[in-house]
């Protein structure tokens, strides 16, 4: 039976997870993306099952409850997760999974998934974050805010990973993102 293999995706809000995730999707169609479940509204421009999956608070917790997500985690007011049987049936075809999710849900997913490769995505400064959350236009005050004090918290999490990347230069985090998903043999 072909194993593929899970690779998730982190780092805080802002980082850059959702360009690269982009970027490596386009360079490397034998990839498959993994479309997160949220209880968030939806972004200008994002389509539902493509972008996300967007439900009710309470379809959420009926995922929860029916153990139909792989992790899950709460992050600036919503609720964000994976749902289990698209993964494991994906990585049981053989396919590489790309998984771009919060902090909290990839410190957990090794519980769910242990032979998962855990990268996270690193801001070259604070204040670069800053710029970055602040060019969505999406936020207010209050939400960048959340979202800057929360990201101090996850970068101090950063070591626990098996990978770090600092997103500083777009095509050289690029690559080192390629050189881990794609080994030399």
């Amino acid at each position: 039976m072909p194993t593929g293999k899970l690779v998730v995706l982190t780092g805080p809000s802002g980082v850059g997870k959702g360009t690269l995730v982009k970027a490596l999707m386009a360079r490397h169609p034998q990839l498959s993306l993994s479309v997160s479940v949220t209880t968030r509204s939806p972004r200008p421009g994002e389509i539902d099952g493509k972008d996300y999956h967007f439900v009710t608070p309470e379809e959420f917790h009926a995922l929860i409850d029916q153990d139909r997500l792989l992790e899950w985690a709460a992050y600036a007011g919503n609720s964000y997760g994976t749902l289990r049987q698209d993964v494991v049936a994906q990585v049981e075809q053989g396919k590489i999974v790309i998984l771009e999710i919060e902090v909290i849900g990839a410190q957990a997913i090794n519980q769910t998934f242990p032979q998962v490769q855990r990268l996270f995505i690193l801001p070259p400064s604070a204040q670069e974050l800053e710029l970055r959350l602040r060019g969505r236009g999406s936020e207010s005050e209050a939400a960048i805010a959340q979202r800057l004090a929360r990201a101090i918290e996850e970068v101090a999490l950063s070591k626990e990973f098996d990978h770090q990347i600092v997103n500083d230069d777009f095509e050289r985090a690029i690559q080192k993102i390629e050189a881990i998903i794609f080994p030399p043999q």
